[in-house]
């Protein structure tokens, strides 16, 4: 049976080498010099292209740009199972090196950022645009914490993209809790609670070499309000005694976001090859 691909009309739930020339005596000095002309010509143009193709770069930037470009088109043409694994293994992604498993148990219609982003984060992002909205949510293994991962992807060229993570970086965008993410809660699982107040630890990273923004934000299963939400990367951090920092919310949002980063660069890596 073919896997789904991510444009789907309804939510998704789950429980559970050539020849050397020849020397040949008798020519004359300058054609021998006129052929050492052309054999450097064609060595320097040679190197030239070979050192392009060992780059991954060509004299105008085409390969740069065919790569943002395969960035931007994943949301479309490719299996919703290769953006969201039903599994994802986090080795050593938990409090203390901890190991992590993470089993999807819904995915959102693709849609636009309408209803996605509280409206200052919404603001935030709107330099880039809004192409598509994909979306899926996780909990662990033992399905006390439910994380929300998304996959922003934008109408932004590199320099927009460049721009934007400067300004988050900049202005510290993605640690304010009025700029978190919300959740997909989706009803018949252990998402079903999953609102804004249940918000415990979130993180934002705006990719500069794919038109993607990518998030996750993370609460507890049983719908429980967190009064103080704090950004992964201070949740994560030795020594911190909040709710979400305690409860290893932190390493949840970031460590689901960072694994499907890394298999967006990677599906996006395999599209762009050169062929050997």
């Amino acid at each position: 049976m073919e896997r789904p691909f991510v444009s789907f009309a309804q939510p998704e739930t789950y429980d559970g080498g050539g020849e050397r020339p020849r020397t040949v005596r008798g020519i004359r000095t300058r054609t021998v010099a006129a052929a050492a002309c052309v054999v450097l010509g064609l060595g320097l143009i040679g190197g030239a292209v070979t050192g392009s193709w060992l780059t991954g770069d060509s004299a105008d930037g085409a390969g740069s740009r065919s790569a943002f470009a395969a960035g931007g088109e994943l949301w479309h043409s490719v299996p919703v199972d290769q953006l969201f694994p039903p599994t994802v293994q986090g080795v050593g992604a938990g409090p203390g090196g901890a190991d992590r498993t993470w089993t999807r148990i819904a995915v959102a219609p693709d849609s636009g950022c309408k209803d996605a982003f509280d409206p200052l984060l919404r603001k935030a992002l709107a330099p880039v645009g809004c192409l598509r909205l994909l979306r899926a949510t996780y909990t662990d293994a033992t399905r006390s914490h439910v994380t929300t991962v998304g996959l922003l992807f934008t109408k932004a060229d590199a320099a927009a993209m460049t721009s934007l993570k400067s300004r988050f970086q900049k202005e510290g965008l993605d640690r304010r809790t009025d700029l978190m993410p919300r959740p997909y809660a989706a009803k018949g699982t252990a998402a079903e609670g999953f609102g804004d107040a249940q918000r415990a630890s979130w993180t934002v990273s705006v990719l500069t070499d794919a038109p993607v923004v990518v998030y996750a934000v993370s609460g507890f299963a049983d719908g429980r309000t967190v009064t103080a939400p704090q950004p992964a990367a201070d949740a994560m951090k030795p020594g911190a005694t909040t709710a979400p920092a305690q409860a290893g919310l932190g390493h949840e949002a970031q460590g689901l976001a960072d694994r499907v980063e890394r298999g967006l660069r990677k599906t996006v890596t395999s599209a762009t090859e050169k062929p050997s």
